[in-house]
């Protein structure tokens, strides 16, 4: 019998990177990802990709203008944020910043309890590393 890798999650997201390259490379080097799978394309392009961190996994691809896909660097703001669950957010912070990543939200301790941190990856997307798994308020 072979082992199934598959995410237990019934959601990924799918993030987009001018240089799509770049980003996984940094995203395993920094974050902690584990890059898994990638489709390359042509002139260096990234068609998919997927990286894993822990059961979570994140798509990367390069932009898909047909589809209306691009980094946000191309955009005013953004309308999104990743949340990621890591165990010991102290101790992933301390890696973070020594690899270059730029906190935007210094690490702390939130009102209902959870402890993380907030940072931008080179191309503009937000990621909130902390010990919060959603649910817990749920039947409260």
């Amino acid at each position: 019998m072979t082992q199934s890798y598959r995410t237990p999650s019934d959601i990924h997201s799918s993030l987009t990177y001018d240089d799509a390259r770049g980003a996984i490379e940094w995203l395993c080097r920094v974050f902690g990802f584990t890059q898994r799978f990638v489709v390359p394309g042509p002139n260096n392009r990234v068609e998919h990709s997927e990286l894993s961190l822990g059961t979570g996994v994140v798509m990367v691809s390069s932009p898909k203008p047909e589809d209306r896909r691009v980094s946000p660097r191309a955009l005013a703001g953004v309308a999104q944020a990743l949340s990621v669950f890591v165990a010991d957010p102290d101790a992933h912070h301390g890696v973070a910043v020594a690899a270059g990543a730029r906190v935007v939200r210094p690490l702390q301790t939130e009102e209902y309890g959870a402890r993380g941190y907030m940072a931008l990856d080179p191309e503009g997307h937000v990621w909130y590393f902390g010990n919060y798994r959603p649910g817990e308020y749920w039947e409260s």
